[in-house]
């Protein structure tokens, strides 16, 4: 087929956060000459090119029903509204050719009722397990219970659904892709949609103003830590107990802790009200000299890049769960990559090549590869390119991400036009 012909395709996006992951897929669709539109929940926030049509729920979930069926039944919710905004958009005359969505909340389960024949590329961000994965990781913090793993599992009934109806699914990265169940696996194609890596780079000279007007700028040890709000899940509480010796040891070591503090996470809220930060210097601080470690808080762009790009070593620990953005702008600035070793990390990292890993639990590992990495910076000058390479290779948004989802796209509208 023609590109011509291709140019002239509908293409329907459907995210509750549209554009998502989507925008720079969305945006490469548009310049394609492809005719777009999007169902959104009412966060999606829209982009130039593509036709919104946002969807509402007229109630929240049923009070009191079936502790397993919660998760079930707001995602057919989800579903009912979204196949209202399709029926309203079919009559407005736009029928798709390609459904292109995300399924985590339940909007794509029925679409094929509405538009059916139409092929659907779907995102295979997560699959849950109550254990492998994230639930059940962290025996400090959970103890599985038979209910407990029910209702994880429970939780997959409305993917199950919309898998069921794809013609592919596409995973970011291989531990992503290795949750899908064995029945879908045939239909999993690994393209991660890419983060900008040109511009994310280690920038020279960079420096990084403090709260108290103190500049940092490389010259001596900077560790970096980034979590989207500070966790268990991304590691926070194993970095922080790390930090006493390693602080001891390395005394003219600064600390960047970039992220926020009291948002629920992916682990959730701890009791009481409490965050992470609050619990964690209640068992560490009074070790730690806190004029050295510094919570910035959620930084710009380009302010991130310039903490990276003065980073000795960059702490990323995570359990079996989504592989983080911050870890691959972390690669492509040329930081030394300290991580835990679990699955996702995996993916990206190779111990001795690109990075260093530890065991997830291990404090006192990671508060020697600190110290190490403060003391002989000179001895992981490779690692840091070779990060650089991984990162361009696997993450690229230009040369891969782009690239990779559009062929796929094409691909697909060709099959369904033969």
């Amino acid at each position: 087929m023609t590109q011509a012909n291709l140019s002239k395709k509908r293409i329907l996006f459907i995210h509750q956060n549209f554009p998502g992951q989507f925008p720079h897929i969305a945006a490469a669709a548009v310049k394609a000459g492809h005719k777009l539109a999007a169902i959104g929940g009412q966060t999606a926030k829209g982009q130039p090119g593509v036709d919104l049509r946002r969807w509402t729920l007229t109630r929240g979930s049923t009070a009191g029903i079936f502790d397993a069926a919660v998760r079930a039944e707001a995602d057919l919710m989800r579903a009912q509204a979204a196949v209202e905004v399709a029926v309203r958009l079919k009559a407005d005359g736009f029928v798709p050719d390609l459904i292109v969505g995300h399924p985590g909340w339940g909007e794509t389960i029925q679409m094929s009722e509405v538009f059916p024949g139409v092929p659907q590329i779907l995102f295979g961000e997560f699959f849950y397990r109550s254990h492998g994965a994230d639930v059940n990781f962290d025996p400090e913090f959970e103890t599985s219970t038979l209910v407990g793993d029910l209702r994880v599992n429970a939780k997959n009934l409305g993917l199950a659904m919309a898998y069921s109806g794809a013609e592919v699914i596409v995973c970011p990265t291989p531990f992503q892709a290795s949750h899908i169940p064995t029945a879908f696996q045939h239909r999993v194609k690994i393209v991660h949609e890419g983060v900008d890596i040109g511009r994310a780079a280690r920038r020279p000279n960079a420096r990084v103003k403090l709260s108290g007007g103190r500049f940092l700028d490389g010259s001596k040890p900077v560790i970096t830590f980034v979590n989207r709000t500070f966790e268990r899940m991304r590691g926070f509480h194993i970095f922080m107990r790390a930090l006493p010796a390693f602080m001891a040891a390395c005394p003219d070591a600064e600390i960047l802790m970039i992220g926020t503090d009291g948002g629920r996470g992916y682990g959730g809220p701890l009791p009481g009200g409490e965050t992470w930060k609050q619990r964690m210097l209640a068992e560490v601080g009074k070790r730690l000299d806190l004029d050295r470690v510094h919570f910035t808080g959620a930084l710009a762009h380009s302010d991130l890049m310039a903490a990276l790009s003065i980073s000795w070593a960059h702490v990323y620990y995570t359990y079996p769960f989504v592989l983080s953005w911050s870890l691959t702008e972390a690669m492509a600035c040329e930081c030394l990559i300290l991580g835990s070793d679990t699955a996702p990390v995996r993916d990206a990292i190779t111990t001795g090549q690109n990075g260093i890993l530890n065991d997830f639990f291990d404090v006192e590992a990671l508060t020697r590869a600190l110290v190490t990495a403060c003391e002989t910076p000179e001895a992981f000058v490779s690692m840091r390119k070779a990060a650089r390479k991984t990162a361009l290779a696997l993450f690229d948004r230009e040369t891969v991400g782009v690239p990779s989802w559009m062929a796929l796209i094409e691909e697909v509208l060709e099959r369904k036009a033969t």
